[in-house]
Parts: structure tokens; sequence; C-alpha cells
């Protein structure tokens, strides 16, 4: 009688399959858990981020004086010799106020005047304490009858039509380069009280 020999799977290989099975099943759900957690940390992170500062979040506005102050309808009286005056209209874009403190000109030496009443009664221009300060906001001009800036002693004379120059220094150190044609005007005739001693600066035109 010829043997015949059965041969069983090992208990070892019959489970391999399932186990491997398990294994990478269990692999899948890990990288799956990790990748939800790495796009929930990105997340996370963006979210808790400070927010960009914006125009509108009500801090003081930043840079000089002067990159807040714009001039409008600048001009300068024609004249030939003397004095003259200029004029514009200022400008403060600002949350601050801004002083204009000073002026030059390659024109002639600039002090900034006012209009007062002087011990006679008489309307006299004089030079402006403290300055001229635009508001936050705001504007403020230099003008015939009222505050402007004087060109005390012309070294050349101002031709009608022609331009020039004017830098205004601020309260903050910053300056303003106002360029501003000469017109004719035969106005601001007004009086200089210096030393209580009147100066008409009037001007042909």
């Amino acid at each position: 009688m010829t043997a015949r020999t059965t041969t069983h799977p090992s208990p070892r290989s019959a489970s391999a399959r399932p186990r491997r099975t398990a294994l990478l099943g269990a692999a899948v759900t890990t990288l799956a858990l990790l990748a939800v957690a790495g796009c929930s940390t990105t997340s996370a992170d963006t979210s808790s981020g400070a927010p960009a500062p914006s125009a509108s979040s009500g801090s003081a506005s930043t840079g000089t004086a002067a990159d807040h102050l714009t001039a409008t309808d600048p001009w300068i009286k024609a004249a030939d010799s003397g004095m003259t005056a200029a004029f514009a209209v200022l400008h403060n874009d600002s949350d601050q106020d801004v002083t204009v403190v000073g002026a030059t000109s390659d024109l002639s030496p600039v002090q900034i005047h006012e209009m007062a009443t002087d011990d006679s009664g008489a309307m006299v221009m004089r030079e402006k304490q403290g300055g001229l300060t635009i508001p936050a906001g705001g504007e403020r001009a230099f003008e015939p009858g009222g505050d402007h800036l004087m060109l005390m002693e012309l070294s050349s004379p101002v031709e009608p039509g022609a331009e020039y120059d004017v830098t205004l220094e601020l309260s903050d150190g910053s300056t303003l380069v106002v360029t501003a044609p000469a017109r004719t005007f035969a106005g601001a005739k007004e009086d200089y009280d210096e030393g209580h001693e009147g100066h008409d600066m009037s001007h042909d035109g």
C-alpha cells in the first residue's frame, strides 16, 4: 500500500495575509490622520497670525508733516524790487496739526506775516509769532489781506508768468517746496509794521 501524504497549511502562513492587510489598513489610516492634522495646524497658524496694519486702524499718521501737506493755487505778486508776497491754500490730510514755522526763497529772505491793528488803529502787517498752523484734516490759507509769506528784499524782479520756488519749513523739521507762478495784482499794499514805521509794499501792477 502506498502511503499518501497530505500537506496542511501551517497556522502562520494562513494568518499572514489578514495580518498584512490589517497593517496596510492601519498605515493608510495613520497617514490620513497625519494629513488632516497637518492641514489643521497650518490653518490654525495662519488664522492666529497678527493682522496686518491698515490705514483705517485709527493709528497716528506716519511719515513727515510734509508728506501730508499740499499747496493749491500758489502764486507770488509780481514786483520789480523791494518787498512782495506769496500766497497759497495749504491742506493737511493727516490726523495731527501741521505748523509752518518759516520759509526760504532764492529771491529774498522770507517771513510769515499777519494783519493786525497798530496803535493808531490802522491795519498793518507784522511778523506772525508761532507760525501758521493747519489743523488736522483741515486747511489754512496764505492770502491777500490775511496771513501771507512776505519776501522782504528782492534780489531780482519777480516777472509775471514766471515761476518761483518757495520752501516751507515745518515744525517737525521737514520741508515742502511750493512752485508758484507770478501774477500781476493791484492789491496787497498794506503797510509793514517794523518798529512802528510803516513800509508800503505796493508794487507796479
